[in-house]
């Protein structure tokens, strides 16, 4: 007679180990979960760069490659500082909000990030490798944000 059963040489671990292992989800709510949990980190870390950024140009304006005239909207390193450190501070706000699953953090995240994609894109000649790996960041938000949500039809 032969049993179907689990032996007890088997054991409990090795029936486990047999079963299929499913470590992704087709739910789309479960997709788009985990955007917004990317999106979140993603605004956190943008607007960590931003802080930073604003407190080096406050204090160590000579640590830029070039004199504030030689940006492309010319503003003191001061003002500047003062912009992506003010800018830095509601991006990560606005990031703990999508965190939370905040419905205006989504809106404010975009907006936010095509602010500061434009921003470094004016402040490139300062800190070029800086400024690009920002608007990477940008549009890794933006993207995030935006993706994984179904699109609305016109009727």
């Amino acid at each position: 007679m032969t049993e179907t059963g689990r032996t007890p040489a088997m054991g409990a671990q090795a029936a486990y180990i047999m079963e299929p292992q499913h470590y992704g989800s087709d739910d789309p709510d479960d997709r788009k979960s985990g955007w917004i949990s990317f999106a979140g980190i993603m605004m956190i870390l943008l607007g960590a760069f931003q802080i930073i950024e604003g407190l080096v140009a406050l204090f160590r304006p000579d640590y830029y490659l070039v004199g504030s005239r030689g940006l492309v909207v010319s503003l003191s390193y001061t003002g500047w500082g003062w912009f992506h450190l003010i800018l830095g501070i509601v991006v990560l706000a606005a990031g703990f909000g999508v965190m939370a699953g905040a419905a205006w953090a989504r809106v404010v995240g975009v907006v936010l990030a095509l602010l500061s994609a434009i921003a470094n894109l004016a402040f490139i000649a300062a800190y070029p490798l800086w400024s690009i790996v920002v608007i990477l960041v940008d549009c890794a938000v933006i993207w995030a944000l935006t993706s994984g949500y179904p699109r609305v039809r016109a009727v």
